[in-house]
Protein backbone atom coordinates (compact mmCIF):
# COMPACT_ATOMS: atom_id res chain seq x y z
CA UNK A 1 0.00 0.00 0.00
CA UNK A 2 1.08 3.58 -0.50
CA UNK A 3 2.57 5.83 2.13
CA UNK A 4 0.25 7.96 4.22
CA UNK A 5 1.88 11.19 3.01
CA UNK A 6 2.53 10.23 -0.62
CA UNK A 7 -0.69 11.41 -2.28
CA UNK A 8 0.13 12.14 -5.91
CA UNK A 9 -0.59 15.41 -7.69
CA UNK A 10 -1.77 15.88 -11.26
CA UNK A 11 1.70 14.92 -12.54
CA UNK A 12 1.60 11.60 -10.61
CA UNK A 13 4.47 12.73 -8.37
CA UNK A 14 4.18 11.87 -4.67
CA UNK A 15 3.88 14.95 -2.49
CA UNK A 16 5.17 13.41 0.72
CA UNK A 17 8.73 12.11 0.48
CA UNK A 18 9.28 13.71 -2.98
CA UNK A 19 11.33 10.71 -4.10
CA UNK A 20 9.05 9.95 -7.06
CA UNK A 21 8.16 6.46 -5.93
CA UNK A 22 11.61 5.21 -4.97
CA UNK A 23 11.76 6.01 -1.24
CA UNK A 24 13.61 3.77 1.19
CA UNK A 25 10.44 2.34 2.72
CA UNK A 26 9.58 0.58 -0.51
CA UNK A 27 5.88 1.40 -0.09
CA UNK A 28 5.39 4.34 -2.43
CA UNK A 29 4.69 2.13 -5.42
CA UNK A 30 1.59 0.04 -5.83
CA UNK A 31 1.76 -3.69 -5.14
CA UNK A 32 5.17 -3.68 -3.45
CA UNK A 33 6.49 -7.13 -2.47
CA UNK A 34 8.61 -7.95 0.57
CA UNK A 35 11.45 -10.28 -0.36
CA UNK A 36 11.55 -12.57 2.66
CA UNK A 37 14.10 -14.83 0.94
CA UNK A 38 16.71 -12.11 0.48
CA UNK A 39 18.82 -13.21 3.47
CA UNK A 40 18.76 -16.90 2.58
CA UNK A 41 21.46 -18.53 0.47
CA UNK A 42 20.69 -20.90 -2.38
CA UNK A 43 21.45 -24.63 -2.18
CA UNK A 44 24.85 -25.79 -3.37
CA UNK A 45 25.12 -25.98 -7.13
CA UNK A 46 21.98 -23.97 -7.90
CA UNK A 47 22.33 -20.81 -9.94
CA UNK A 48 20.27 -17.71 -9.12
CA UNK A 49 17.40 -16.83 -11.42
CA UNK A 50 18.40 -14.29 -14.06
CA UNK A 51 14.89 -12.83 -14.41
CA UNK A 52 13.78 -9.72 -12.51
CA UNK A 53 10.46 -7.95 -12.13
CA UNK A 54 10.37 -4.30 -13.23
CA UNK A 55 7.70 -1.78 -12.27
CA UNK A 56 6.51 1.11 -14.44
CA UNK A 57 3.87 3.79 -14.06
CA UNK A 58 0.72 3.03 -12.04
CA UNK A 59 1.82 -0.44 -10.97
CA UNK A 60 2.39 -1.88 -14.45
CA UNK A 61 4.91 -4.72 -14.11
CA UNK A 62 6.83 -6.91 -16.56
CA UNK A 63 9.60 -9.52 -16.40
CA UNK A 64 13.03 -9.01 -18.01
CA UNK A 65 16.09 -11.23 -18.43
CA UNK A 66 19.43 -10.23 -16.98
CA UNK A 67 21.59 -11.75 -19.69
CA UNK A 68 24.72 -9.76 -18.81
CA UNK A 69 24.55 -10.80 -15.11
CA UNK A 70 24.43 -7.25 -13.83
CA UNK A 71 24.45 -6.62 -10.06
CA UNK A 72 20.81 -5.57 -9.70
CA UNK A 73 18.90 -5.11 -6.45
CA UNK A 74 15.42 -3.94 -5.56
CA UNK A 75 14.96 -0.20 -6.17
CA UNK A 76 17.53 0.16 -8.96
CA UNK A 77 16.53 2.16 -12.04
CA UNK A 78 17.39 0.25 -15.20
CA UNK A 79 16.99 0.61 -18.96
CA UNK A 80 15.11 -2.27 -20.59
CA UNK A 81 14.10 -3.22 -24.10
CA UNK A 82 11.13 -1.31 -25.52
CA UNK A 83 9.05 -1.41 -28.68
CA UNK A 84 10.81 0.40 -30.26
CA UNK A 85 13.74 1.97 -28.38
CA UNK A 86 14.22 1.49 -24.64
CA UNK A 87 12.17 2.11 -21.53
CA UNK A 88 13.09 3.10 -17.98
CA UNK A 89 11.71 1.23 -14.98
CA UNK A 90 12.37 0.41 -11.33
CA UNK A 91 13.28 -3.07 -10.13
CA UNK A 92 10.51 -4.31 -7.82
CA UNK A 93 11.54 -7.94 -7.19
CA UNK A 94 14.57 -10.22 -7.67
CA UNK A 95 15.48 -13.73 -6.63
CA UNK A 96 13.38 -16.83 -6.13
CA UNK A 97 10.13 -14.98 -5.49
CA UNK A 98 10.09 -14.04 -9.17
CA UNK A 99 9.30 -17.68 -9.94
CA UNK A 100 6.20 -17.46 -7.79
CA UNK A 101 5.03 -14.32 -9.59
CA UNK A 102 5.67 -15.85 -13.00
CA UNK A 103 3.75 -18.98 -12.06
CA UNK A 104 0.89 -16.85 -10.78
CA UNK A 105 0.64 -14.98 -14.08
CA UNK A 106 1.21 -18.08 -16.22
CA UNK A 107 4.49 -17.00 -17.85
CA UNK A 108 7.16 -19.54 -18.70
CA UNK A 109 10.90 -18.90 -18.36
CA UNK A 110 11.54 -19.30 -22.09
CA UNK A 111 8.56 -17.19 -23.15
CA UNK A 112 9.02 -14.57 -25.87
CA UNK A 113 7.22 -12.03 -23.70
CA UNK A 114 10.30 -11.78 -21.48
CA UNK A 115 12.58 -9.12 -22.94
CA UNK A 116 16.13 -8.28 -21.92
CA UNK A 117 17.79 -5.66 -19.74
CA UNK A 118 20.15 -3.22 -21.46
CA UNK A 119 21.98 -1.53 -18.59
CA UNK A 120 21.59 0.40 -15.38
CA UNK A 121 20.13 3.80 -16.12
CA UNK A 122 22.62 6.66 -16.29
CA UNK A 123 21.90 10.20 -15.19
CA UNK A 124 21.20 11.20 -18.79
CA UNK A 125 18.62 8.41 -19.11
CA UNK A 126 16.94 9.52 -15.89
CA UNK A 127 16.80 13.15 -17.03
CA UNK A 128 15.16 12.19 -20.34
CA UNK A 129 12.72 9.92 -18.50
CA UNK A 130 11.69 12.63 -16.04
CA UNK A 131 11.28 15.17 -18.85
CA UNK A 132 8.99 12.75 -20.72
CA UNK A 133 6.95 12.12 -17.56
CA UNK A 134 6.52 15.87 -17.10
CA UNK A 135 4.76 16.15 -20.49
CA UNK A 136 2.10 13.54 -19.78
CA UNK A 137 -0.49 15.87 -18.24
CA UNK A 138 -0.27 18.41 -21.07
CA UNK A 139 -0.42 15.63 -23.66
CA UNK A 140 -3.55 14.20 -22.06
CA UNK A 141 -5.21 17.63 -22.01
CA UNK A 142 -4.48 18.29 -25.70
CA UNK A 143 -5.50 14.75 -26.61
CA UNK A 144 -8.93 15.32 -25.09
CA UNK A 145 -9.30 18.50 -27.12
CA UNK A 146 -8.58 16.52 -30.30
CA UNK A 147 -11.13 13.89 -29.24
CA UNK A 148 -13.78 16.57 -28.77
CA UNK A 149 -13.05 18.04 -32.18
CA UNK A 150 -13.38 14.67 -33.90
CA UNK A 151 -16.53 13.79 -31.95
CA UNK A 152 -15.43 10.27 -30.99
CA UNK A 153 -17.38 8.51 -28.23
CA UNK A 154 -14.43 7.49 -26.12
CA UNK A 155 -12.79 8.69 -22.92
CA UNK A 156 -9.05 9.31 -22.67
CA UNK A 157 -8.13 8.32 -19.11
CA UNK A 158 -4.33 8.30 -18.99
CA UNK A 159 -1.16 8.86 -21.01
CA UNK A 160 2.17 7.10 -20.40
CA UNK A 161 5.44 8.07 -22.13
CA UNK A 162 8.19 5.59 -22.81
CA UNK A 163 11.52 6.13 -21.06
CA UNK A 164 13.27 7.48 -24.16
CA UNK A 165 10.40 9.91 -24.95
CA UNK A 166 9.83 8.55 -28.48
CA UNK A 167 6.55 6.76 -27.81
CA UNK A 168 3.36 7.45 -25.84
CA UNK A 169 0.61 5.03 -24.91
CA UNK A 170 -2.92 6.46 -24.68
CA UNK A 171 -5.28 4.51 -22.40
CA UNK A 172 -8.97 4.96 -23.20
CA UNK A 173 -12.38 3.49 -22.38
CA UNK A 174 -15.29 3.16 -24.80
CA UNK A 175 -18.63 1.40 -24.76
CA UNK A 176 -18.69 0.59 -28.47
CA UNK A 177 -16.12 -0.03 -31.15
CA UNK A 178 -14.36 3.20 -32.18
CA UNK A 179 -12.54 4.00 -35.42
CA UNK A 180 -9.60 6.06 -34.18
CA UNK A 181 -7.39 5.94 -37.29
CA UNK A 182 -7.84 9.65 -37.91
CA UNK A 183 -7.20 10.27 -34.21
CA UNK A 184 -3.80 8.55 -34.40
CA UNK A 185 -2.80 10.71 -37.35
CA UNK A 186 -3.80 13.89 -35.56
CA UNK A 187 -2.00 12.89 -32.37
CA UNK A 188 1.17 11.88 -34.22
CA UNK A 189 1.26 15.20 -36.10
CA UNK A 190 0.54 17.19 -32.94
CA UNK A 191 3.23 15.58 -30.72
CA UNK A 192 5.67 14.16 -33.30
CA UNK A 193 5.96 10.84 -31.49
CA UNK A 194 4.88 7.25 -32.01
CA UNK A 195 1.29 6.70 -30.79
CA UNK A 196 -0.16 3.52 -29.34
CA UNK A 197 -3.84 3.24 -28.34
CA UNK A 198 -4.77 0.76 -25.62
CA UNK A 199 -8.32 0.11 -24.47
CA UNK A 200 -8.89 -0.72 -20.79
CA UNK A 201 -11.98 -1.64 -18.82
CA UNK A 202 -13.72 0.50 -16.27
CA UNK A 203 -12.15 -1.41 -13.39
CA UNK A 204 -8.65 -1.02 -14.87
CA UNK A 205 -9.30 2.68 -15.35
CA UNK A 206 -10.25 3.10 -11.69
CA UNK A 207 -7.13 1.14 -10.69
CA UNK A 208 -4.89 3.45 -12.68
CA UNK A 209 -6.49 6.70 -11.58
CA UNK A 210 -7.13 5.74 -7.94
CA UNK A 211 -9.62 7.31 -5.58
CA UNK A 212 -11.46 6.90 -2.28
CA UNK A 213 -14.27 4.41 -1.86
CA UNK A 214 -17.49 4.64 0.12
CA UNK A 215 -15.72 3.00 3.06
CA UNK A 216 -13.39 5.99 3.39
CA UNK A 217 -10.24 4.15 2.30
CA UNK A 218 -8.26 4.06 -0.93
CA UNK A 219 -9.63 1.84 -3.67
CA UNK A 220 -8.62 -1.79 -3.34
CA UNK A 221 -7.85 -2.05 -7.05
CA UNK A 222 -5.37 0.84 -6.84
CA UNK A 223 -3.55 -0.37 -3.71
CA UNK A 224 -3.36 -4.16 -3.37
CA UNK A 225 -5.99 -5.95 -5.45
CA UNK A 226 -4.53 -7.57 -8.57
CA UNK A 227 -7.14 -10.14 -9.53
CA UNK A 228 -10.20 -8.21 -10.72
CA UNK A 229 -12.81 -10.95 -10.67
CA UNK A 230 -16.29 -10.70 -12.08
CA UNK A 231 -18.97 -9.67 -9.59
CA UNK A 232 -22.61 -10.70 -10.02
CA UNK A 233 -25.79 -9.57 -8.32
CA UNK A 234 -26.16 -13.09 -6.91
CA UNK A 235 -23.39 -12.21 -4.44
CA UNK A 236 -25.60 -9.44 -3.07
CA UNK A 237 -28.61 -11.77 -2.92
CA UNK A 238 -26.72 -14.38 -0.92
CA UNK A 239 -25.72 -11.69 1.59
CA UNK A 240 -29.33 -10.45 1.90
CA UNK A 241 -28.45 -6.99 0.54
CA UNK A 242 -30.95 -4.70 -1.14
CA UNK A 243 -30.39 -4.53 -4.88
CA UNK A 244 -29.79 -0.79 -4.93
CA UNK A 245 -27.36 0.03 -7.78
CA UNK A 246 -26.30 3.31 -6.19
CA UNK A 247 -25.06 1.54 -3.05
CA UNK A 248 -23.67 -1.58 -4.71
CA UNK A 249 -21.69 0.27 -7.43
CA UNK A 250 -18.14 1.48 -6.89
CA UNK A 251 -16.17 4.36 -8.37
CA UNK A 252 -15.89 2.54 -11.68
CA UNK A 253 -19.67 2.21 -12.02
CA UNK A 254 -19.52 -1.59 -11.74
CA UNK A 255 -20.45 -3.73 -8.74
CA UNK A 256 -18.03 -3.40 -5.85
CA UNK A 257 -15.24 -5.96 -5.72
CA UNK A 258 -15.67 -6.22 -1.93
CA UNK A 259 -18.96 -8.07 -2.46
CA UNK A 260 -16.86 -11.18 -3.10
CA UNK A 261 -14.79 -10.88 0.08
CA UNK A 262 -17.33 -12.45 2.50
CA UNK A 263 -19.29 -14.45 -0.06
CA UNK A 264 -17.71 -17.80 0.89
CA UNK A 265 -18.58 -17.24 4.56
CA UNK A 266 -22.20 -16.56 3.70
CA UNK A 267 -22.39 -19.61 1.44
CA UNK A 268 -21.09 -21.83 4.24
CA UNK A 269 -23.61 -20.38 6.68
CA UNK A 270 -26.51 -20.91 4.24
CA UNK A 271 -25.94 -24.65 3.97
CA UNK A 272 -28.22 -25.37 6.95
CA UNK A 273 -31.01 -23.01 5.86
CA UNK A 274 -34.04 -24.22 3.88
CA UNK A 275 -34.73 -22.96 0.40
CA UNK A 276 -36.59 -19.69 0.15
CA UNK A 277 -39.27 -21.03 -2.19
CA UNK A 278 -40.53 -23.59 0.37
CA UNK A 279 -44.09 -22.84 1.58
CA UNK A 280 -45.04 -23.54 5.19
CA UNK A 281 -48.54 -25.09 5.42
CA UNK A 282 -50.57 -24.29 8.52
CA UNK A 283 -54.23 -24.59 9.50
CA UNK A 284 -54.55 -20.84 9.25
CA UNK A 285 -53.12 -20.75 5.72
CA UNK A 286 -49.94 -21.04 3.68
CA UNK A 287 -46.93 -18.95 4.72
CA UNK A 288 -44.15 -17.71 2.43
CA UNK A 289 -40.60 -16.55 3.09
CA UNK A 290 -39.87 -12.83 3.55
CA UNK A 291 -36.29 -12.40 4.83
CA UNK A 292 -33.67 -13.94 7.10
CA UNK A 293 -30.81 -13.12 9.46
CA UNK A 294 -28.14 -15.65 8.59
CA UNK A 295 -25.79 -15.39 11.55
CA UNK A 296 -28.55 -15.06 14.17
CA UNK A 297 -30.48 -17.98 12.70
CA UNK A 298 -33.80 -16.11 12.35
CA UNK A 299 -36.33 -16.20 9.52
CA UNK A 300 -39.46 -14.15 8.85
CA UNK A 301 -42.59 -15.60 7.23
CA UNK A 302 -46.00 -14.18 6.42
CA UNK A 303 -49.33 -15.56 5.27
CA UNK A 304 -50.23 -15.37 1.62
CA UNK A 305 -53.72 -14.05 2.30
CA UNK A 306 -52.67 -11.55 4.97
CA UNK A 307 -49.25 -10.03 4.44
CA UNK A 308 -49.68 -7.20 6.92
CA UNK A 309 -47.70 -8.95 9.67
CA UNK A 310 -44.42 -10.84 9.62
CA UNK A 311 -43.75 -13.69 12.03
CA UNK A 312 -40.24 -14.25 13.35
CA UNK A 313 -39.17 -17.87 13.71
CA UNK A 314 -35.93 -19.62 14.52
CA UNK A 315 -34.20 -22.01 12.16
CA UNK A 316 -35.13 -25.01 14.36
CA UNK A 317 -38.81 -24.02 14.32
CA UNK A 318 -38.86 -23.69 10.54
CA UNK A 319 -37.18 -27.06 10.11
CA UNK A 320 -39.73 -28.60 12.48
CA UNK A 321 -42.62 -27.19 10.42
CA UNK A 322 -41.07 -28.42 7.17
CA UNK A 323 -40.58 -31.89 8.64
CA UNK A 324 -44.24 -31.94 9.72
CA UNK A 325 -45.38 -30.85 6.26
CA UNK A 326 -43.39 -33.67 4.68
CA UNK A 327 -45.43 -36.07 6.81
CA UNK A 328 -48.59 -34.40 5.47
CA UNK A 329 -49.27 -32.77 8.80
CA UNK A 330 -50.27 -29.15 9.30
CA UNK A 331 -49.25 -27.10 12.30
CA UNK A 332 -51.74 -24.84 14.05
CA UNK A 333 -50.40 -21.39 13.20
CA UNK A 334 -47.26 -19.31 13.15
CA UNK A 335 -48.46 -17.28 16.14
CA UNK A 336 -47.91 -20.23 18.45
CA UNK A 337 -44.32 -20.67 17.31
CA UNK A 338 -43.63 -16.96 17.58
CA UNK A 339 -44.99 -16.88 21.15
CA UNK A 340 -42.48 -19.56 22.14
CA UNK A 341 -39.60 -17.38 20.98
CA UNK A 342 -38.20 -15.59 24.02
CA UNK A 343 -35.46 -13.08 23.44
CA UNK A 344 -32.90 -12.70 26.18
CA UNK A 345 -31.44 -9.25 26.57
CA UNK A 346 -27.68 -9.42 26.54
CA UNK A 347 -25.69 -6.89 28.49
CA UNK A 348 -22.93 -5.64 26.25
CA UNK A 349 -21.19 -3.60 28.96
CA UNK A 350 -21.10 -3.16 32.69
CA UNK A 351 -20.83 0.03 34.70
CA UNK A 352 -17.75 -0.72 36.75
CA UNK A 353 -17.76 2.71 38.37
CA UNK A 354 -21.35 2.46 39.55
CA UNK A 355 -21.87 6.17 40.00
CA UNK A 356 -21.77 7.78 36.57
CA UNK A 357 -25.01 7.96 34.64
CA UNK A 358 -25.26 8.21 30.87
CA UNK A 359 -27.96 10.87 31.21
CA UNK A 360 -26.18 13.05 33.73
CA UNK A 361 -25.59 15.76 31.16
CA UNK A 362 -29.15 15.75 29.79
CA UNK A 363 -30.56 17.94 32.59
CA UNK A 364 -29.76 21.62 31.89
CA UNK A 365 -27.48 23.27 34.38
CA UNK A 366 -29.21 25.81 36.64
CA UNK A 367 -27.54 29.16 36.88
CA UNK A 368 -27.24 31.33 39.97
CA UNK A 369 -29.69 33.82 38.50
CA UNK A 370 -32.44 31.21 38.14
CA UNK A 371 -31.87 29.97 41.68
CA UNK A 372 -32.23 33.50 43.10
CA UNK A 373 -35.39 34.08 41.08
CA UNK A 374 -36.90 30.86 42.41
CA UNK A 375 -36.08 31.87 46.02
CA UNK A 376 -37.72 35.29 45.60
CA UNK A 377 -40.87 33.65 44.26
CA UNK A 378 -41.01 31.33 47.25
CA UNK A 379 -40.63 34.23 49.68
CA UNK A 380 -43.40 36.16 47.94
CA UNK A 381 -45.75 33.21 48.16
CA UNK A 382 -45.10 32.88 51.88
CA UNK A 383 -45.88 36.57 52.54
CA UNK A 384 -49.11 36.50 50.51
CA UNK A 385 -52.24 35.62 52.48
CA UNK A 386 -54.32 32.66 51.40
CA UNK A 387 -57.06 33.84 49.03
CA UNK A 388 -59.36 30.94 49.95
CA UNK A 389 -59.24 31.82 53.65
CA UNK A 390 -61.64 34.65 54.67
CA UNK A 391 -60.34 37.25 57.14
CA UNK A 392 -61.77 37.26 60.64
CA UNK A 393 -63.41 40.41 62.07
CA UNK A 394 -64.33 41.34 65.62
CA UNK A 395 -67.29 39.49 67.00
CA UNK A 396 -69.21 36.91 65.11
CA UNK A 397 -69.52 39.04 61.96
CA UNK A 398 -67.52 37.75 58.95
CA UNK A 399 -66.34 40.23 56.39
CA UNK A 400 -65.45 39.29 52.83
CA UNK A 401 -61.99 40.49 51.84
CA UNK A 402 -61.46 42.87 49.01
CA UNK A 403 -59.36 41.21 46.24
CA UNK A 404 -57.40 44.43 45.75
CA UNK A 405 -56.16 44.22 49.31
CA UNK A 406 -54.42 40.90 48.58
CA UNK A 407 -51.89 42.45 46.16
CA UNK A 408 -48.49 43.30 47.56
CA UNK A 409 -45.31 44.42 45.82
CA UNK A 410 -42.40 41.90 45.76
CA UNK A 411 -39.72 44.54 46.25
CA UNK A 412 -40.51 46.88 49.15
CA UNK A 413 -39.33 50.47 49.10
CA UNK A 414 -37.94 52.56 51.95
CA UNK A 415 -41.46 53.49 53.21
CA UNK A 416 -42.79 50.63 55.31
CA UNK A 417 -46.30 49.64 54.37
CA UNK A 418 -48.38 47.57 56.71
CA UNK A 419 -50.64 44.75 55.68
CA UNK A 420 -53.75 46.77 56.66
CA UNK A 421 -53.00 49.67 54.28
CA UNK A 422 -55.95 50.83 52.22
CA UNK A 423 -55.82 49.46 48.70
CA UNK A 424 -56.02 51.72 45.70
CA UNK A 425 -58.75 51.44 43.15
CA UNK A 426 -62.53 51.36 43.09
CA UNK A 427 -64.41 49.04 45.44
CA UNK A 428 -66.65 46.64 43.54
CA UNK A 429 -70.39 47.20 43.84
CA UNK A 430 -72.20 44.79 46.11
CA UNK A 431 -75.98 44.33 46.40
CA UNK A 432 -75.85 43.44 50.07
CA UNK A 433 -75.10 46.21 52.54
CA UNK A 434 -72.42 45.47 55.01
CA UNK A 435 -72.87 46.23 58.69
CA UNK A 436 -70.23 48.28 60.49
CA UNK A 437 -68.07 46.31 62.89
CA UNK A 438 -69.28 46.19 66.50
CA UNK A 439 -67.21 48.23 68.90
CA UNK A 440 -65.82 46.39 71.85
CA UNK A 441 -63.24 46.96 74.48
CA UNK A 442 -61.02 44.20 73.10
CA UNK A 443 -60.98 45.65 69.59
CA UNK A 444 -57.48 47.06 69.08
CA UNK A 445 -57.59 47.47 65.27
CA UNK A 446 -56.56 50.84 64.08
CA UNK A 447 -57.43 52.31 60.80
Amino acid sequence: MSCNSCSSDINSIPKGCKSNGSCGTGDCEKLSVFDWLSNMSLPTGQKPLNIVEVRFKNGRKHFYKNQDNLQISIGDIIAVEGNPGHDIGTVSLVGELVKVQMKKKGIEKESEEIKKIYRKASQKDIDIWQAARAKEYETQFRGREILGRLGLKMKLSDVEYQGDGNKATFYYTADDRVDFRQLIRDLASAFSIRIEMKQVGLRQEAARLGGVGSCGRELCCSTWLTDLRKVNTTAARYQQLSLNPQKLAGQCGKLKCCLNYELDTYLDALNGFPKQDIILKTEKGDAVFVKMDIFKGLLWYTYKENRSKWYKLTLEQVQEIIAANKKREQVASLEEYESELIEETKVDFENVVGQDSLTRFDVPKRTKKSRNKRKNQQRGNQNKPNQNQKPKVAGSQKQKPNPNQQKKAANTTGNNKTANAKPQGNRPNRNKKRRPPRKSANNTNKE
